[in-house]
């Protein structure tokens, strides 16, 4: 999977980016999610979590990503 990343074009950095966006759309889908929806508090924070979630695994990528091009130089 990461040689096939490697071959689309993606580097650790644009990893790294993914998982910093995560976070600020975490942030902020929590918040939208407060404001726009009466569900209320629950479904704000299941929503922040599923979006934060993502975060690891963009973090995780990119170390494999990191891993790849500094081992091939």
């Amino acid at each position: 999977m990461i040689k096939k990343l490697q071959e689309m074009g993606v580097t650790s950095s644009i990893a790294y980016m993914a998982g910093a966006a995560s976070i600020a759309m975490s942030i902020g889908s929590w918040m939208v999610s407060k404001k726009a929806e009466r569900a209320g508090t629950d479904r704000a924070d299941r929503w922040g979590i599923y979006v934060g979630l993502w975060a690891p695994t963009f973090f995780g990528i990119g170390n494999a990503l990191k891993l790849e091009e500094t081992h091939k130089h």
